[in-house]
This record gives structure tokens, sequence and C-alpha cells, in this order.
């Protein structure tokens, strides 16, 4: 079974969830943090902009990000990462290129150690 498929299968009825189609989820944390920004009432939405971060000559798009989640009411986009220390650091330079080519826009990125917190707090279900 594909690892997103199994998520997509327990994902709830949403009530702030702003999105068209049903949000698939890459891994168990986003499902989580779903879970919290719906529980809230936060209006959200899944994976809604691409962000270019380098073309070719010929325009073609070489790098491009897509944060997790964007919260319209605070015009700021989130990633949430689980990735191991090395996987982070290339996460970590995108942002970096994002944030530079894109100065205008608002993102927080959230680590492993946040994501943990959260679910020690809230006692959510994450198995990271």
């Amino acid at each position: 079974m594909l690892p997103w498929l199994e998520v997509t299968l327990e994902t709830p009825d949403f009530q702030a969830y702003r999105g068209q189609e049903p949000p698939r989820f890459a891994n168990k944390a986003e499902l989580e943090c779903a879970k919290v920004l719906d529980y809230y009432g936060v209006p959200w939405e899944y994976e809604p902009t691409t962000f270019v971060l380098e073309q070719d000559e010929d325009g073609r798009v070489v790098e491009a990000f897509k944060p997790d989640f964007y919260l319209p009411e605070q015009d700021l986009y989130v990633e949430v990462t689980v990735m191991k220390q090395a996987l982070v650091t290339r996460k970590n330079r995108k942002l970096r290129k994002l944030r530079q080519r894109y100065p205008d826009v608002r993102i927080k990125l959230f680590y492993r150690r946040d994501i943990e917190r959260l679910a020690q707090r809230f006692r959510l279900d994450f198995a990271g």
C-alpha cells in the first residue's frame, strides 16, 4: 500500500478546510497538524501554491517548493517536516531560496521536535 493512501483513508471530514479536493497528506504528521488546525477552527488549505525557486535559460522549472499548509486568515504558509537532519538541511535551503525570491511570502517551518511537542500537548496519534 502506498504511504499517502494509508493516511488518506483515515482523513476526517474537516470543517475549517478551504480547499476544493480532499487533502492527500504525505505523512501522519501533516494529518495531525490538519486536525489541530481544524479543531481550533483555523481556516486552512493543503498545498495550494507551488513557488518556482529556479528556472533554466528556457524558462523551465528546475526547482520548486510547495508548502504543506496555507492559513488564509494569517496569510501564512506552514511547512511540516519530520525528515532526518540531512534532508532537513535541503528543505532549509529551499526555504532560504523562497524567502529571497518571494520576500513578501510569510512561511514557518515546523520541525520533528515541534510536531512531537504538539503531539504530546494535544495527545495526537503521531508516529513520525
